[in-house]
């Protein structure tokens, strides 16, 4: 109770009863008043405080109200908009600054913007092409002379070193004289090394925000020398230095003023001024930048017009082609992973000069009318040596051994043999070959063929289609699909289609090659490159080894190979040396195919129709296996072989192969050839003798095989042979002796 008792009030003194005991009043208005204290009250300040105390309550509501209702912005001040409205600019400044930090490096700045040139050559040295864009060393404005450096701030940026990236008043300038550009140096630089070439107002506010960023962190030279270094000239010459060379033949610190001043003034449209074939608008262009030079002081008045018209000096430094089948394939592939740098590079690939020249010559030979034409050749562990995508680069840069993605046909077989073999299938098991009446799909054999079975041999050298179609349903589709993607073949290829035995799912002729190269060095997948690769270690060789098959799945599938040229659809193709090889034609002709290998080369072949059209009655076993028999003669050095009568292409192709003595017909009318020892004969059917051709001459003469009754004939010919010959002997003295 002691607690309480500090709040009772005692009057008159300890004694309670008087009328004045109890507590203290805990509020004002407990209290009594005293008479003196009976003054009106203060209206004023209590509205004053009430107030106060409303505008307390109405912003303690408003703080509590979600942000995103409208009650919480009701009745803001202009002041209040303001102040939020700059810190929200400015907080937005900071993470766009901080956002180009991280997407916009520095460091891209000392980078070329274009590819440099990049020189390929053959294997034995040869340079075959040259691509990219002329791009020499960085320049170092403090060896520049002063007329160089400033020929360029003069018409480009004349407050070049005064302002912070962005000039209001070189733009100013540039809209009422028509001279100079709206954009500074930097924003150039900024606008060639980390933007877009479009037109746009977002892409000019990221010009200037990289811009003010890379004044903020390079100094002015650093930016005049990355300007300089990679600034377009025209004529794919990009930097100054690449620029000074192309056009006149000598470094930047040598250039003279009207030199510096001519591509000073290309930088504005260098393809419309570039002096080698516009001298008449980059000697106009240049009158400009030198009379800029004058008005900012870097020239006098004298000095000007005593300028003489800059002599060109431009010398041939790009005298090879700059683009070819096998060019093109191998150029990306040679930039990958290489850092971009000034420096120009020289690579040696695997190209063979001497195969690539013979894989010209053997297809541009060929009769394929409109028809189109590819070769891949490549040594078994990839090497890719000769490449052909098409009859005429010069007409059509689509490289059909790289680009195209065409039908294999039979020769996918290939897969479908390779998997039964190794399910424990040997060349020697029979498999049906009557004819498929059952079912949704129902292949036909080439001509109707057809018989109650064949070894796997003889299916696979006769290339019979329901023999195929059988045996893929026999060791299911999922396994050939697996071999092939074990050969390295990545296009698309749907399981339980029976007609992929056939070759009906699509790849390029390369991946096609590559895996047949698979087959002919037992190690796979081949990886087709166009570049030498370093040394396996032995680590490597060890902990990474390719697949292989084993010895008797080998050996088998190179038995059916061989016997698919020596007895089959192949036999145009045979060689004296161990050849493996497999024809390939789609439905309706639409392409033909061979593809092979003998000695240390894997070539395949393709003829077809770029529009998918038809082929007049071409087949893989006709013109690819001639094509593939050529090259393959040339590049082994064998001997020329005597061609027989061309192929019926519906049926098996006879070897091409002439036994010695026979003839060597030369067409339909009956005429042949014969070499003999000492002579070459030509015969014509229904006249039994022949014209010999040796060393004495021309002359003709009887058959011995032939009727020996015209042998008068012929002796009467001959006199009036001779008889000529003599009046021409006669007639050819006589013109000597007037002379």
């Amino acid at each position: 109770m002691a607690l309480f008792e500090r709040f009772w009030r005692r009057s008159g003194g300890d004694e309670p009863g008087n009328g004045s005991e109890g507590y203290y009043p805990l509020y004002e208005s407990q209290r009594p008043l005293d008479p003196e204290e009976r003054a009106a009250p203060d209206y004023d300040d209590w509205d004053a405080r009430l107030s106060r105390l409303d505008g307390s309550v109405e912003r303690e509501e408003k703080r509590r109200t979600p942000w995103w209702r409208p009650e919480h912005y009701r009745d803001r001040g202009k002041g209040w908009w303001a102040v939020r409205a700059i810190a929200a600019f400015l907080f937005v400044l900071v993470l766009l600054i901080g956002w180009l930090a991280v997407t916009a490096p520095l460091s891209k700045s000392l980078e070329p913007i274009a590819p440099p040139q990049v020189t390929l050559l053959a294997s034995d040295g040869t340079p075959i092409a040259r691509s990219g864009a002329m791009v020499a060393d960085p320049v170092d404005v403090s060896t520049l002379a002063e007329h160089v450096t400033g020929a360029f701030m003069a018409i480009e940026d004349r407050r070049f070193y005064s302002h912070w990236g962005i000039d209001p008043r070189g733009i100013a300038r540039a809209a009422w004289t028509g001279r100079g550009g709206g954009s500074t140096i930097t924003q150039q630089l900024a606008k060639f090394t980390f933007l877009s070439p479009e037109r746009s107002l977002s892409r000019k506010a990221q010009e200037a925000l990289i811009a003010l960023w890379l004044e903020g962190w390079l100094t002015k030279d650093e930016i005049l020398e990355r300007y300089l270094s990679n600034a377009y000239f025209g004529d794919n010459q990009y930097g100054l230095r690449a620029a000074s060379l192309h056009y006149f033949y000598r470094q930047p610190e040598n250039l003279l003023p009207h030199q510096a001043a001519m591509l000073a003034g290309l930088l504005q449209a260098p393809s419309r001024y570039a002096p080698t074939n516009h001298y008449d608008r980059a000697r106009a262009r240049m009158d400009l930048v030198v009379a800029a030079m004058v008005e900012e002081g870097y020239l006098t008045q004298a000095e000007a017009n005593a300028l003489p018209d800059p002599v060109l000096d431009v010398r041939t430094r790009d005298d090879l082609p700059t683009g070819t089948y096998f060019a093109d394939w191998a150029l990306p592939l040679a930039r990958e992973g290489v850092e971009p740098s000034y420096s120009r590079q020289t690579l040696t690939t695997t190209l063979d000069a001497r195969l690539q020249e013979l894989a010209g010559r053997v297809t541009s030979r060929a009769a394929l009318g409109n028809a189109q034409v590819a070769l891949v050749a490549m040594r078994p562990n990839g090497e890719v040596v000769a490449m052909v995508g098409g009859k005429d680069y010069a007409q059509s840069a689509f490289n059909r051994a790289t680009q195209a993605k065409r039908q294999p046909g039979s020769t996918f077989k290939l897969f479908v043999y390779l998997a039964a073999l190794q399910e424990g299938w040997e060349p020697s098991d029979r498999i049906a070959n009557t004819e498929i009446t059952q079912g949704s799909y129902r292949p036909k054999n080439a001509r109707e063929s057809y018989s109650d079975s064949l070894t796997l041999e003889e299916a696979f050298a006769r290339s019979s289609n329901v023999a195929a179609v059988r045996l893929l349903g026999e060791v299911g589709s999922e396994n050939v699909i697996r071999t092939a993607r074990a050969l390295g073949v990545t296009s698309p290829m749907t399981e339980g289609d029976p007609s992929m035995a056939l070759g009906t799912s699509t790849m390029s002729l390369l991946e096609l090659t590559a895996a047949y190269a698979g087959v002919a060095a037992n190690s796979f997948p081949v990886q087709p490159h166009a570049f030498a690769r370093e040394e396996r270690s032995w680590w490597e060789r060890l902990t990474d080894r390719p697949d292989d098959f084993s010895g008797r799945v080998h050996s088998d599938m190179e038995q059916m190979l061989r016997a698919a040229i020596n007895r089959g659809t192949g036999e145009a193709a045979e060689l004296p040396i161990a050849n493996f090889g497999k024809t390939g034609t789609t439905q309706d002709n639409r392409d033909a195919l061979f593809v092979g290998y003998a000695g240390d080369l894997v070539v395949g072949v393709w003829v077809g129709n770029d529009d998918n059209s038809p082929l007049d009655g071409v087949t893989g076993g006709g013109m690819p296996a001639r094509i593939w028999k050529d090259f393959m003669r040339g590049a082994h050095s064998l001997p020329a072989s005597r061609p027989s009568p061309a192929p019926d292409p519906e049926g098996p192709v006879q070897p091409l192969d002439i036994e010695d003595g026979q003839d060597i017909p030369l067409g339909e009318g009956g005429t042949s050839l014969r070499f003999e020892d000492d002579a070459i004969i030509f015969s014509q059917d229904g006249m039994p003798m022949g014209v010999r051709i040796d060393e004495n001459g021309v002359r003709i003469e009887q058959d011995p095989r032939e009727n020996p009754e015209v042998a008068r004939e012929i002796e009467r010919i001959e006199r009036e042979l001779e008889r000529a010959q003599e009046r021409v002997e006669r007639e050819t003295e006589r013109l000597r002796d007037q002379r």
